[in-house]
This record gives structure tokens, C-alpha cells and sequence, in this order.
């Protein structure tokens, strides 16, 4: 009797363990993020859009010395608007320019001065850890060497560079654990030069960038008003690394993981995050670097190692994108700012504020996770600890193999080696996650194999 009596005890004590250690790792909602949610304006963001397009042209190449048209134009405008953004924080960001001499190219017909503006706003308490959010401000008529037509460029890309100044605007008001970068670059539609050239030189000072979203042709383009998919943005990501080594190929069609590169897990955080805190509005992640054929700002970052996504409409409309502004046939083209919808654009900003703001006050991925391969039905994971103050411990994530999302998951405190009795790593993924001692969560970290 005294003997069931222990048994009846300690698996009490077992499932309260369990239970505290699921109440712990449960993430609760930031008030915080809510408030900045309401504060995300749509009549802002069309305000922006329209004064981006009055430029008359964002051509790369178009003058650069001209108060009221051209790429200068629009350059010293969101400039002056990251200056204005500044000075209603106290001075919160770092508002600078980032200008660079572009050879000549396959779309630069001679060297041109190319100009990516930044607003930074630095972690309180990592601010070496840092999340780029961009747009493209440059804009194109049918020839991406015309610089003398006008292209209004009100979608492709006003929209995304009007969502990352209000993302400015307002998390500019809020402190984050990590940085946050801000940034308006040229040049994407002659072949991604402005994000090339950041890309280039964060590489170089060894920037610890762990994830970065370009906002691309984000204004849900009013013909598609009644779209089945009007209530979702795209998040492309891709899933064999722009940058992996052959050892690193060999290595994953060994084990799987094509579709949990780091990139990827950004998506599933981004939809995961967005599923909590928008109701009518959501994530379709899709399992491309970007559309059919085509590429985006985030792809320099992606090629030199960083974690990169993109958001894009959920319906293109192509007679509305890199055309000269007519009428044909009865047919209109043209980017203009009346196929805009402007609430659209401000709840695909709210998605990334909501991603950004949940990224930059988690604690950091844990790093270099590894799983153990060895002949046996448990799984065994380690990886090593964390530096953030506030850490609380780490979660246990898996799915089946076939699940898109991450589905089941076990807190194991602040561990940093576990193992899972009876779950095979033959029938199941597994991942790791950081949890800090307010429930936020990092991405999850997919293990590398080890024999050990």
C-alpha cells in the first residue's frame, strides 16, 4: 500500500512539473502590440503612397537634383521623414544615408550615385541582434532604363516603402531588446543594387542580422477586391538555402529539412505570431524564394546568409505594374494610386509590426542545435545556452513530416540537452526555441545530425 501510495505521488509530481512547465512556456498576449496595432493608419499610409507618387517618376536613373521630381525627390523626402519620426521620439533612431557609387551594369547605362535610407532604432538590451524591414522607393515605367516617362510606382513599391515609414512612425514610440532597421533603398528594379550593396557591407562588419522582410507590391490591388484570398498576404520563403555548401546539401537530403531552413522558420514565426493578434487578416505562407521567376530585395540577403522574406498582395495585377501610364484598347495601365487599397497595405503593415515587435523582444534562436543520430527510438537534442538575461528556459518543438506548421511542443526549462522517450526521429521533425521569463518566443532553431 505505502508503495502505490509513493508511485501515486511522485506521478503527481511528474504531471504538476509538466503542467508548470507548460504553464511557463505559454505565451502571453503583449498588450503593447495591440496599441500599436490600433495606431497603424490607413489614411497615413495613403498620404505617404500620394506623395511618393507626385515624383512624378522613381526611376533609378532619373534626376537626383531636382526638388519636386525624380528619385532625389522622393529620396530627401523619406529622409526628411525619418528626421520628423525622429524627433517626435527624442531622438530615438538613427537617420542617415547610405550612398554609394554604382558601376556601370546590365540596367545602368553609366555610374550613378544610388542612395538606401535608414532609420535605426537600437535595442535596449541586445542591440546587437538586429531585423531589417524594407521597401524599395524607385519605380519603373515599361523599360526599367526610361527615366524620363512618368512611373507613379504607387504599388510597386510606394506601398511597401509607406508601410515601413508608419512602421517607423510607430514602433519608433516603444523600446525592443534588439534593433530594429528601417530602410528605403533604390535600385531594385535594376537588380536589387540598394539591397545588394546593405546586404554587401552587413556581411562585411559581420552584422548579426537574424531575419529580414522586404514589403514588395504589398497595396492589394483593387481588381482583386473580391479575390477568395483578399484576407491573406503572401510570405515567400525559401527552403534549400541560397548559400548552402555541397557538404551542407549532402547533409540535408540525408536527414530532410527542405523545408526548415531558417528562412522558413521565419514564415511559420511570421504566420504564428499573426494568427494571435489579427483575426481577419492572415498569413499564406508559400514555399518559393519568391513568384515564379521572379526575385526581391530580400534575396541578397538570402545569398549571403542571412534569413530573409517577402511579403507580397495576394493577387497581382500586372496591367498595373511596370507599365507607361495609357489607355489601350479600353484598357487602363498603370500604377496609380486609385488600384490601391490602402487598408489592405496598413494590415499587411500590421503583420510585420506585429512579427518585428514579437522577433525584437524575444531572446535570441538558441545556436548550434544539433540532434543525435544514433539507432534509437528517442530523440536526443542539444544546444547551446543563451546569453539573454531574461531567459527562462527553452521548448521542444515537432511536427509530423508532412505538417507545415510546428504542432506539439514540451517546455524543458533551461536545459540545454533533452530527450524525448519513445518519438522517433524517423517519423517526426524537431526543432528548438528560446523562451524568455514574459512567454516570448523565439523562432524555432532546426538541429543539424551529429553522430556522437
Amino acid at each position: 500500500m505505502k508503495m502505490k501510495n509513493l508511485f501515486l505521488l511522485s506521478l503527481c509530481l511528474c504531471v504538476s512539473v509538466a503542467i508548470a512547465f507548460a504553464q511557463k512556456s505559454k505565451e502571453r498576449l503583449n498588450p503593447e502590440i495591440f496599441k500599436m496595432i490600433r495606431e497603424v493608419s490607413a489614411n497615413r499610409i495613403e498620404a505617404d503612397i500620394r506623395k511618393l507618387v507626385s515624383f512624378g517618376t522613381r526611376n533609378t536613373l532619373s534626376e537626383q537634383d531636382n526638388p519636386s521630381r525624380g528619385i532625389g525627390a522622393a529620396r530627401d523626402w523619406i529622409f526628411g521623414e525619418f528626421q520628423k519620426i525622429d524627433a517626435d521620439c527624442n531622438n530615438c533612431l538613427i537617420v542617415e544615408k547610405q550612398t554609394f557609387l554604382q558601376p556601370k551594369a546590365n540596367r545602368i547605362p553609366e555610374p550613378v550615385n544610388l542612395t538606401n535610407v535608414i532609420a535605426t532604432l537600437k535595442g535596449t538590451t541586445n542591440p546587437e541582434r538586429v531585423y531589417v524591414v524594407s521597401g524599395h522607393y524607385d519605380s519603373m515605367c515599361t523599360s526599367p532604363i526610361d527615366a524620363k516617362c512618368d512611373a507613379p510606382g504607387a504599388n510597386d513599391d510606394a506601398s511597401g516603402t509607406a508601410a515601413v515609414i508608419e512602421l517607423a512612425r510607430v514602433m519608433s514610440k516603444r523600446n525592443f531588446d534588439a534593433t530594429i532597421v528601417f530602410m528605403a533603398v533604390p535600385g531594385e528594379e535594376q537588380g536589387l543594387l540598394g539591397a545588394s550593396y546593405f546586404a554587401e557591407q552587413a556581411k562585411q562588419k559581420a552584422m548579426d542580422i537574424e531575419g529580414m522582410f522586404t514589403n514588395d507590391i504589398i497595396g492589394g490591388v483593387t481588381s482583386y477586391k473580391n479575390s477568395p484570398n483578399r484576407n491573406r498576404v503572401r510570405v515567400f520563403s525559401e527552403g534549400v538555402p541560397s548559400n548552402e555548401t555541397e557538404q551542407q546539401a549532402g547533409t540535408r537530403r540525408s536527414v530532410g529539412g527542405e523545408n526548415d531552413s531558417a528562412s522558413r522558420q521565419l514564415a511559420r514565426y511570421i504566420k504564428e505570431q499573426s494568427d494571435k493578434y489579427l483575426k481577419n487578416f492572415k498569413v499564406w505562407m508559400i514555399y518559393r524564394r519568391d513568384r515564379y521567376g521572379r526575385g526581391g530585395d530580400h534575396i541578397p540577403f538570402l545569398e549571403r546568409g542571412f534569413t530573409a522574406v517577402r511579403f507580397t498582395e495576394s493577387d497581382e495585377d500586372y496591367t498595373h505594374q511596370h507599365q507607361n501610364v495609357r489607355t489601350e484598347k479600353g484598357i487602363f495601365y498603370g500604377d496609380t494610386p486609385e488600384f490601391v487599397d490602402f487598408e489592405y497595405t496598413a494590415n499587411v503593415a500590421r503583420v510585420n509590426l506585429i512579427s518585428l515587435a514579437s522577433l525584437a523582444n524575444a531572446p535570441a534562436n538558441p545556436k548550434n542545435a544539433i540532434l543525435v543520430s544514433r539507432l534509437s527510438n528517442d530523440t536526443e537534442l542539444k544546444w547551446d545556452a543563451n546569453t539573454d538575461a531574461d531567459l527562462a528556459g527553452y521548448e521542444i518543438t515537432w511536427r509530423e513530416t508532412t505538417a507545415a506548421e510546428w504542432t506539439d511542443s514540451v517546455f524543458v526549462g533551461k536545459a540545454t540537452n533533452f530527450v524525448i522517450k519513445e518519438r522517433s526521429k524517423d517519423n517526426y521533425f524537431f526543432g528548438i526555441r528560446s523562451v524568455d521569463k514574459d512567454g516570448n518566443k523565439s523562432p524555432v532553431s532546426f538541429p543539424k545530425p551529429v553522430r556522437q
